[in-house]
């Protein structure tokens, strides 16, 4: 193998194991599981404006301490389209962001286009949870209920 062969051989190893790398960092390194007892579903009351704790079970969670748009979480609720219209606040640019594929609960398309279609729910959780960034929740009437982070009109286009 004469040199030039060799050297683009090693850039080529090179670039794979760079690629390989960054996908992992960008997938899977950086996200960590959110415990359950950890983590309090609220919905802002439109009375006092204020977040209050809701009955969620099942929680299942990531975050990520690089990003404060990284936070998704499925769960389900007992409570009712009518009682949580009345009692809280609705959110009206819910856009759930896609999350990494092996997080299977939270399938941002499917809850973004029933957001849409007017079969789910959205409900301000916190405003501002950090600079900038809201805690969004989509309810469905089966109790379903997905949970995100999403940028707010500080940081919209």
């Amino acid at each position: 193998m004469n040199g030039g062969k060799l050297v683009g051989v090693g850039i080529l190893v090179f670039a794979l194991i760079a690629g390989a790398t960054l996908y992992y960092l960008q997938v899977y390194a950086y996200y960590d599981e959110v415990e359950a007892g950890k983590t309090t579903i609220q919905l802002t009351s439109i009375v006092s404006g204020e977040p209050e704790e809701i009955i969620a079970d099942g929680f299942e969670g990531i975050d990520s301490e690089s990003s404060p748009i990284r936070f998704r979480g499925c769960f389900t609720t007992p409570m009712s389209h009518s009682l949580l219209t009345e009692t809280y606040v609705s959110y009206d640019k819910a856009v759930p962001l896609i999350g990494p594929k092996w997080f299977s609960c939270f399938d941002a398309k499917v809850i973004g286009a029933d957001l849409e279609n007017g079969d789910a729910l959205p409900f301000l959780s916190q405003a501002d949870i950090t600079n900038g960034v809201d805690r969004v929740v989509a309810i469905y009437p089966d109790g379903r209920a997905y949970i995100w982070h999403q940028l707010n009109e500080k940081f919209a286009e």
